[in-house]
């Protein structure tokens, strides 16, 4: 893999970071802003609408930029809102300082996703796309422990000072690493009509549609995974850390797996894990009060679950293939809004007294609407094409 992609791997290690271990931070946040544990939580829900604001919103205002320069500007974004966070002074500011480094997150996996893409041959596209994700998922697998226990230690604010530290390696390695014209001379960047148009097609809708539905899915299921954990299988509250680092290590496997698989057949990839995914969450549903059975189901609901990134997102650049870059920003986008999705259905089962089982059900039964809305997607794509869109 070039070199390159480890620069893109950092900035989404620290982006993933940033996004994830404000959880673990959160009863040091709500003490030493004097705020509730609920107020601190919407530092949460604030990144990720802001998010999803940013992936499309920056992305289109970047469309004719050169992504290299594009990319740096993100990371200077990155870099700006974790400082903000570091030295906030009460709960406001941090606030702020949370929405300025998210309005970076879609645009920066979106057009790196691009950029990674155009760096390898054609066959190795996905696999490409999931080493830059695989820094998403060290941000699980290590960052968020590490930097949960760092904040603990020196205080939460050290944390978000390690962050900025991280953005700044990750712009240094940007700027050293990428190479200035990836694939596409800046002369024949697209216009942003011809980004929206890529919105025409139907099958970017469905791509969309899945992610949604797909990694919503398994957000459905983990969102509440430590009550499942503690209430229903039993574990004490100090196993959950050990138990969410398995689920890391399974996210970390089935990025590497999922990539490669995508490379040979994106749609037989996303058919395989979006079916395996609905049996392994509906199996830990029913399973969940075995200890060793609920261990088995956490790690590969991590590893299947995360396996369909690639798959995904080569998906819609595929059908986007002249202008990806606004496309690719906005399926990022439905990342986030298939979680937010997946964590609100559930809590909606919990409220109802459902119990702790009914998220990973929840999770079950948007996986089942995924594999639907992908089999009419690929029944579609048996008639006629409309024309200038491309299969992946």
């Amino acid at each position: 893999m070039p070199v390159a992609l480890l620069a893109l791997a950092i900035g989404g290690f620290g982006i993933g970071l940033t996004e994830f271990v404000i959880m673990g931070l959160l009863p040091e946040v709500s003490t030493d802003f004097g705020v509730s544990e609920t107020t601190a939580g919407y530092l949460i829900s604030g990144y990720a609408l802001s998010v999803a604001i940013g992936a499309v919103g920056l992305t289109l205002l970047l469309t004719r930029v050169p992504r290299k320069l594009a990319l740096l500007g993100l990371m200077v974004l990155f870099i700006l809102g974790n400082l903000i966070s570091a030295i906030s002074p009460d709960y406001a500011t941090m606030m702020v300082g949370r929405i300025v480094a998210a309005l970076c997150h879609g645009a920066f996996f979106g057009i790196g996703a691009v950029v990674a893409a155009q760096l390898v041959a054609p066959e190795r596209k996905a696999s490409a796309i999931a080493f830059m994700f695989g820094g998403l998922t060290l941000a699980n697998v290590l960052g968020v422990p590490l930097g949960t226990l760092l904040g603990q230690a020196a205080g939460w604010r050290s944390t978000f000072w390690a962050i900025t530290v991280i953005g700044i390696i990750a712009f240094i390695g940007i700027a050293l690493l990428v190479p200035a014209h990836t694939g596409r001379s800046e002369e024949a960047a697209p216009a942003v009509r011809t980004e929206l148009a890529a919105f025409a097609s139907p099958q970017v809708w469905f791509s969309i549609a899945l992610t949604v539905l797909g990694y919503g899915g398994m957000f459905g299921g983990f969102t509440y995974i430590a009550f499942t954990l503690t209430e229903v299988s039993g574990f004490s509250a100090g196993a959950v850390p050990l138990l969410l680092v398995l689920f890391g290590v399974g996210l970390f496997f089935g990025n590497i797996v999922g990539g490669r698989a995508a490379d040979r057949d994106v749609v037989k990839t996303l058919g395989v894990l979006l079916t395996a995914l609905t049996l392994v969450l509906a199996a830990f549903a029913l399973v969940a009060t075995s200890q060793v059975l609920t261990v088995v189901a956490l790690v590969l609901m991590g590893a299947v679950g995360f396996g369909t990134v690639p798959a995904l997102q080569m998906r819609v650049m595929g059908y986007a293939d002249r202008a990806p870059t606004l496309a690719s920003g906005a399926n990022i986008a439905a990342f986030n809004v298939g979680n937010a999705t997946g964590a609100w259905l559930g809590g909606i089962t919990i409220t109802a007294g459902l119990g702790y089982t009914s998220p990973i059900w929840v999770g079950a039964a948007l996986t089942l609407g995924a594999l639907l809305v992908l089999g009419v997607a690929t029944r579609m794509e048996l008639r006629p094409r409309d024309r200038g869109v491309a299969a992946p």
